[in-house]
């Protein structure tokens, strides 16, 4: 009960301390510019600035995350009233603009790297999340909501690193299923279907929570998970290694060999491993083990149908060729 009582008095401060709601939050954006053109430039704590941008910021630039496309640069300008990440509850969020604040909730919540928040009501972006007293919930983007967990750790970590154990997981009813194993990682315990019952000696209950765990931990670090396998526990230990794929990088396992794709599949960016096999940059993938693909999902899917080599064709100037991928690079063959 007194918890209860304190948490009710923290909300009837919070209300009165933010009079203003969303007109506040609008005029807020407005005075410090945090909302331009397509991109994002948020004043943060300690003359800072959180910029979401496609396109390499005009400014000073202290960090990077490729993945969430989130830099952090110096505010040459200092804005005296940057917004803060909001760690308390909050009794609504809106997506606010220059023009308006479109109240509502996050209907589903950000899973990695794979699937970010979804909202409620339609919103316009970018835009900000924030609460009545103007404090980030999170940001706004073409592919959806970054969550607030996610750009709080982009302002406190060194590195923009990403962990990973070689899976990615879904919410099926109540259970947390894999639907994709990185067969690129020797000695992946983990099959397809496997249910995820708890991490650490702990239960998780949402892919959400599993997948932001697995991200935030170090690289190096030893997990200990309890799956369920048909009708049967087992338990695995697996070490974090890093991720690479994700967000607005692709994300087909190829990323870990070296192979990065546009949203149309051809080869945006390829390692200097692979210069000895054919592959160029402008390549455009079309078959993943003999199964046509279209889209970043598809290659995602059928390169988990690894067996001694994954066989990939390729597409040039209308000139049709095949290259072998194996569990290492240096094992490849055209």
């Amino acid at each position: 009960m007194f918890r209860l009582f304190l948490a009710l008095n923290f909300l009837l401060l919070n209300l009165f301390a933010c009079a203003g709601g969303y007109d506040s939050c609008r005029q807020k954006i407005i005075d410090s510019n945090a909302v331009k053109h397509q991109s994002l430039q948020i004043p943060v704590l300690k003359n800072k600035k959180l910029i979401y941008s496609k396109y390499l910021p005009n400014a000073k630039i202290i960090k990077y995350d490729p993945f969430l496309q989130l830099y952090l640069v110096e505010d040459r300008k200092k804005f005296k009233h940057p917004f803060k990440i909001n760690n308390h509850l909050s009794l609504g969020v809106a997506s606010v603009d220059a023009r308006r604040a479109i109240e509502g909730r996050i209907k589903k919540r950000q899973v990695g790297l794979n699937s970010f928040a979804t909202f409620s009501e339609k919103v316009y972006t970018p835009s900000l999340l924030l609460n009545s007293c103007c404090a980030l919930e999170g940001i706004v983007t073409p592919k959806g909501i970054i969550e607030k967990a996610y750009i709080e750790r982009f302002l406190k970590s060194k590195r923009s690193t990403y962990g990973d154990i070689g899976i990615r997981v879904i919410d099926n009813k109540k259970a947390i299923v894999i639907n994709r194993v990185n067969p690129f990682i020797k000695n992946n315990p983990f099959l397809e279907g496997d249910s995820i019952v708890a991490l650490n000696g702990e239960k998780v209950r949402d892919s959400a929570t599993f997948m932001r765990k697995i991200l935030f931990s170090k690289i190096g670090y030893y997990h200990k998970i309890k799956v369920k396998r048909a009708s049967t526990y087992v338990y695995f230990k697996v070490k974090t290694k890093k991720r690479y794929g994700g967000g607005y990088i692709s994300d087909t396992f190829l990323e870990q060999k070296g192979i990065y794709f546009s949203h149309n599949l051809t080869i945006l960016k390829i390692a200097n491993e692979f210069e000895g096999y054919g592959l160029k940059i402008g390549d455009r993938l079309i078959q993943v083990n003999g199964t046509k693909v279209s889209n970043i999902a598809d290659i995602r899917e059928h390169i988990s149908d690894f067996k001694y080599f994954a066989s990939l064709l390729f597409e040039r100037e209308h000139f049709q060729f095949f290259v072998n991928i194996k569990g290492k690079v240096k094992s490849a063959k055209n």
